[in-house]
């Protein structure tokens, strides 16, 4: 029998080549890992032995020769194919043992050049894999050190059945796959426009106990990618609580979202992906106790964000409301043995890029539909980075441009039909998912009450008709921030002059279904 192991992650493979080669195998291999299983004292020789040919091109050429190829391509079943082995003097290799180089780790570091690039994107790697993985009737190929013992228990009882062979093959097809998506993301980076063809590479991180409801199977996965990005909730590290649900992850995302758009300290609560709870305060304690004022009902069961370290303060405030999870980049000590003594709170650490909010990570966002995907890319802006014009007689004071823009942030994360009231810098009552606007402002002056009034007012798209403002104008709205572009926005703007309140537009809208 005979294996080649050529290997770019060398977790395990000299224990894993030490036990093939008890079990009789014939070890061949290349460069580095060769140089280390020699240095295991693990008998192994090169794979030059196999082909009669030395590595050339910087080892660019190692393994492409019809010695190693026909060797792992034969059907063991065909005699027509053994006779060709033997008449060419090829003989049969039994298991390939490779994963390959290191492409996304290179392509990761500070000024990597395009030639450092090139030089490491295996070929000879992929090429081994997609040959053993073609025949696996006949050769057992591995390419995660995770399957080493489960393949040496099985060939020490005799032999890997065709099911476990075919789960190795469907596996090694699938690393190159991804390996090559991230080939061609390095590649397109600079390239304008959406491809004809895309694939997106995603690793398992774990499984979930289920989905959105009890009877929907369901695992969470890291999106493999070569690109900038922020740490995200997906990289987010558990410091306390028992695991996330599919449901606490997508609020988690959305909260970190949230409050990842603003430059001061804030404070988003979350439920159902809707920010039900947001405020923007120098004291980070005092952002959440703003934030919680605007929905205290909404925020039991919610989920915490904070842009800022959580101080004790905070932490002591926190705890006389059950939440699932708080997000925060920082804890201190004593904020963190103040939040442990809540069994049931989930405690999540997110890094925070340094001038995320002037400096906002892009990406591609994804929506499922059946049978294909939505792509577009993300609704991500610099802080300050909107254009406002007053279309009012009356302009918006200080304040109530600092509110507007605040609003105007804030919106962004709630579903459409989206409104939002806030007043200084908190949000004190919002409308979501409405198929009309105007029920959207109703509900919003609803959730605030009384606080609607002096408050401001920001709607995620145009006022189709101008009921809209004359629903704001009766809860005591005073200023207004909406995209425009409507055929009616005339009759809106009369009806803000005739109530006094300013209206910017923004010639954006902040959609979110």
């Amino acid at each position: 029998m005979r294996a080649i192991i050529s290997v770019s992650d060398k977790t395990g493979v000299a224990d894993f080549a030490k036990s093939l080669s008890q079990l009789g195998f014939e070890l061949f291999s290349t460069g580095g890992t060769q140089k280390a299983l020699e240095e295991a004292q693990v008998p192994v020789k090169s794979v030059s032995s196999i082909t009669g040919f030395p590595e050339i091109l910087d080892g660019r050429v190692k393994t492409l020769h019809p010695k190693v190829h026909g060797g792992l391509l034969a059907r063991r079943n065909l005699p027509a194919h053994m006779a060709e082995l033997a008449a060419n003097d090829i003989q049969p290799i039994d298991l390939v043992a490779v994963n390959l180089y290191p492409f996304v780790q290179t392509v990761a570091k500070e000024n990597v050049t395009l030639g450092e690039a090139l030089e490491n994107i295996d070929i000879g790697g992929p090429t081994m894999l997609r040959a053993a993985a073609k025949n696996f009737p006949g050769v057992i190929v591995v390419v995660d050190p995770a399957d080493y013992q489960l393949v040496l228990e099985k060939l020490t009882q005799g032999d890997l059945d065709t099911a476990e062979r075919k789960r190795l093959a469907q596996k090694a097809f699938q690393h190159v796959a991804v390996y090559d998506t991230a080939i061609s993301q390095y590649l397109r980076q600079d390239m304008d426009g959406f491809p004809d063809e895309i694939t997106i590479a995603l690793k398992k991180r774990h499984d979930l106990r289920y989905g959105e409801n009890p009877h929907q199977p369901a695992a969470f996965y890291a999106e493999q990618t070569v690109l900038k990005q922020d740490s995200g909730i997906t990289w987010a590290r558990k410091l306390w609580g028992k695991e996330l649900s599919f449901n606490n992850i997508l609020d988690a995302d959305a909260a970190r979202g949230a409050v990842t758009d603003f430059a001061q300290p804030t404070v988003a609560i979350v439920k159902h992906t809707n920010t039900c709870g947001l405020s923007s305060h120098p004291d980070i304690a005092q952002a959440y106790r703003r934030a919680l004022s605007g929905d205290p009902v909404s925020a039991f069961g919610g989920i915490v964000a904070a842009n800022r370290t959580v101080n004790l303060d905070m932490a002591e405030e926190m705890s006389k409301t059950f939440y699932e999870i708080v997000i925060a980049p920082e804890y201190n000590a004593d904020a963190l043995e103040v939040l442990k003594k809540k069994k049931n709170l989930r405690i999540l650490l997110a890094e925070l890029l340094p001038d995320y909010a002037a400096s906002p990570v892009g990406y591609l966002d994804y929506r499922r539909v059946k049978g294909g995907l939505l792509v577009q890319t993300s609704d991500s802006q610099p802080e300050g980075s909107v254009n406002l014009k007053t279309v009012t007689k009356r302009s918006p004071t200080e304040a109530e441009l600092e509110d507007l823009k605040f609003a105007w942030r804030a919106v962004k994360h709630i579903k459409s039909n989206a409104i939002v009231l806030v007043k200084d810098k908190t949000l004190v009552g919002m409308g979501a998912g409405q198929p009309n606007r105007v029920v959207s402002v109703d509900i919003a002056k609803a959730k605030a009450g009384e606080k609607s009034r002096g408050s401001v007012m920001a709607s995620d798209a145009m006022f189709p008709f101008p009921d809209s403002v004359e629903q704001a104008a009766e809860g005591g709205v005073t200023a207004i921030i909406q995209p425009g572009g409507s055929i009616r926005d005339e009759d809106s703007i009369k009806a803000a002059d005739k109530h006094n309140i300013a209206m910017v537009f923004t010639g954006i809208r902040h959609f979110l279904h």
